[in-house]
């Protein structure tokens, strides 16, 4: 009895295979929460719960400006912003195109993905940036005309192991 015991463990362990960590979707468009989005709009109010009946604790005023969906209800979406201040906001608000904040005092852009590549532009801290592909540890970013590379741990706006094509 043992043998098939063990002969069936080896079988499971084997098609399993490793475990991978489950997503979360959101219920309303099932993409995965969270996720980062940004601001459409020049101005949005930021509601302290899903719907206009919810009392507006106060407003958003930077267009670009990245944010973390971490929760979906009908056509509201709970955002954080990068110092964690957040309420629900209206979906059509928000657009899916990516822009990122720099973190760092002295942000470099540089020309390639490497540290010893020229530099074309320095951004400062709060330059909100276009996000293009990014690497394990490098983003592509655009800001004022001036376009390079930066190193992902300086940049809130794009996940640690997000990898961008």
């Amino acid at each position: 009895m043992l043998g098939i015991f063990a002969r069936f463990f080896l079988i499971v362990v084997f098609c399993a295979g490793p475990v991978a960590a489950e997503v979360q979707r959101g219920p309303v468009t099932n993409l995965p929460l969270p996720r980062f989005v940004s601001m459409k709009a020049v101005e949005g109010n930021v509601r302290r719960g899903p719907s206009l009946t919810h009392r507006i604790d106060w407003v958003f005023k930077r267009r670009d400006m990245p944010l973390m969906i971490t929760a979906e209800h009908g056509h509201w979406r709970r955002v954080a912003d990068r110092e964690g201040a957040g309420g629900w906001v209206h979906y059509s608000l928000l657009s899916g195109s990516r822009t990122v904040i720099t973190e760092a005092d002295i942000t470099p852009l540089h020309a390639r993905a490497t540290q010893e590549a020229p530099i074309n532009a320095k951004l400062q801290k709060g330059v909100v940036a276009r996000l293009g592909e990014c690497s394990r540890e490098w983003c592509r970013l655009s800001a004022g005309g001036y376009r390079g590379w930066a190193r992902k741990d300086g940049l809130w706006g794009v996940a640690p192991d997000e990898i961008r094509d």
